[in-house]
């Protein structure tokens, strides 16, 4: 499934409609390094088809190229992180 993902800095989210429905993660700086990510939501008719984890990723990439460190206080973002060592560097804990 090719979804477009937008990053919506005013309202700290990262989201993509499918089928006329959001999905999103949602965001917010603590300090000018650190983005905690919160939670991620997606439709129940749309689950189980990757969309939460192409909208995760997209968060990731964005703090990766901002040199953002990510606090993953969503158990999703958590899980992601676990199996995608790519992105670990970004972790830090509370």
């Amino acid at each position: 499934m090719d979804i477009e993902i937008i990053h919506d800095k005013k309202n700290r989210k990262f989201y993509a409609v499918v089928e006329g429905k959001e999905a999103y993660l949602l965001y917010v700086m603590t300090g000018t390094d650190r983005m905690d990510m919160l939670s991620t939501y997606v439709p129940s008719q749309l689950r189980g088809h990757g969309i939460a984890g192409k909208i995760v990723e997209e968060g990731l990439k964005y703090a990766e190229q901002n040199s953002l460190k990510v606090m993953p206080a969503c158990s999703f973002v958590e899980d992601y992180l676990n199996k995608h060592n790519e992105y670990g560097h970004l972790r830090i804990y509370p």
